[in-house]
């Protein structure tokens, strides 16, 4: 968990001020010793007493060595991640306390609140209760100076006090006691920043929770929205497919068999023929119909190179449908895209296929130029034409088709019905979910 800079900084300052205090009640010590070694007091103090003292040297040295060792365990242990390995380091820092106390001759347990300090800086909850339970209960014996494995006597600090005169004597312990309890405050103050920085992570976390919810909802919200759409597309993707194919070919039906009804008492022969024609087209479009529906391209244009697919899709419809299609070639892109030769087939088809049902046209003628910028199509029929065209679900979709590609289609009535259709042919490639929609 990431404790605020406010945490970490007190947590510093109880590390400094310990420091600080032990530095302190060492001198103490050590200077006292010195003042009785020269004064000429020493078998009088030992009486007193009652156990030979740790040479001054040696308390300084063990004291800043302990000391030092319990800071660098103290920082491993609030900064590795290991578990195992931390309850190791708070092992360790446990025993350094027990062994810095028994140098100071248990004159100072504040370094005991420095272990639950860092104890609580760690603590995270999920099931570490039992451990902070075990933990406070050996910091607190130890605090109350029942160690077990130190049995040897010592010189308390009340005994260094006792030298000195009562008034000294009294000053000295309200110094002691005073240090104590300043260090018993930050401490306290240490754990209410601590409890309120948790406090405050964990109302970020609900923050947060509640965004991560809300944005769930959204999320929820727009895959529904995202479904409905793809759904729509679809279902226009499988109208157009559906119009575009088996209205191209029942148009074809429709007419050849309109021919044969003309032909079948007078040329039974050649009804035969085209009701063969007929026949061949019916099963081409119920093949392209299942096509469209797997979203597969036509079976012309997987089947054959483009040029000749259009040459086949109008040689078949031409024969179907007794309508004669031309067509008037100046220039063609030799690389043009997938998506530019399913729109430019599917243009052609829907343009031929109105030239018959509604201009009722017997001739169509197909001129196709244009430079490597752009491809320019015109369809021009024979048939009746129209004053007042309206956009019918053909033409909508053809433009649709052609916008998709950044396209344009103008269609008119002279002496017949004109479609003009211009691709730009140096577009980036059309996005498929754009394409179907």
């Amino acid at each position: 968990m990431k404790k605020s800079f406010t945490v970490k900084s007190m947590h510093r300052l109880l590390y400094a001020y310990n420091g600080f205090v032990i530095f302190v009640l060492m001198a103490f010590m050590c200077l006292t010793q010195d003042k009785i070694n020269r004064s000429m007091a020493a078998r009088s103090f030992l009486e007193q007493a009652g156990a030979i003292p740790t040479p001054a040297l040696v308390i300084f040295f063990a004291t800043t060595a302990a000391f030092l060792s319990f800071v660098v365990v103290s920082s491993l242990y609030r900064r590795n991640k290991n578990p195992r390995v931390r309850y190791l380091l708070f092992a360790a820092e446990i025993i350094i306390c027990m062994l810095l106390m028994r140098i100071l001759n248990l004159s100072y347990d504040g370094t005991v609140l420095l272990v639950v300090a860092d104890l609580m800086y760690r603590y995270e909850g999920h099931r570490q209760e039992y451990t902070l339970l075990i933990a406070m209960v050996c910091l607190y014996f130890i605090a109350n100076y029942n160690m077990a494995i130190f049995q040897t006597k010592i010189i308390s600090f009340e005994a260094y006090a006792s030298y000195y005169n009562a008034d000294a004597k009294a000053v000295i312990l309200a110094i002691r006691n005073t240090l104590y309890s300043i260090n018993v405050v930050l401490f306290v103050y240490y754990l209410v920043l601590l409890v309120k920085g948790k406090h405050e992570e964990n109302e970020r976390v609900r923050l947060l929770n509640d965004k991560l919810e809300e944005a769930n909802q959204r999320l929820r919200a727009y895959a529904i929205e995202v479904e409905q759409m793809a759904e729509t597309r679809e279902r226009n993707r499988l109208a157009r497919e559906i119009h575009d194919t088996l209205g191209h070919a029942l148009t074809g039906i429709a007419a050849g068999l309109e021919a044969c009804i003309m032909t079948i008492e007078v040329a039974p022969e050649v009804t035969k023929q085209q009701l063969n024609k007929i026949r061949d087209a019916a099963k081409k479009g119920i093949t392209d119909v299942r096509r469209s529906v797997k979203k597969l391209r036509p079976d012309d244009l997987e089947r054959l190179p483009f040029q000749e697919a259009l040459m086949e899709m109008t040689k078949n419809y031409s024969e179907s449908s007794g309508m004669e299609i031309t067509f008037d070639i100046f220039s063609w892109s030799e690389h043009l895209r997938q998506d530019q030769e399913d729109v430019i087939y599917r243009v052609l088809q829907e343009s031929i296929t109105n030239a018959k049902r509604h201009g009722h046209a017997t001739k169509v003628k197909i001129t196709i130029g244009g430079n490597e910028n752009y491809l320019l199509i015109v369809i021009a029929d024979n048939g009746q034409g129209c004053d007042d065209v309206k956009q019918g679900f053909g033409l909508k979709h053809m433009r649709g088709r052609l916008e998709l590609l950044h396209g344009t289609v103008h269609y008119w009535s002279d002496e017949g019905f004109i479609v003009e259709a211009m691709i730009p042919l140096n577009r980036g490639i059309v996005d498929d979910k754009n394409f179907d929609s």
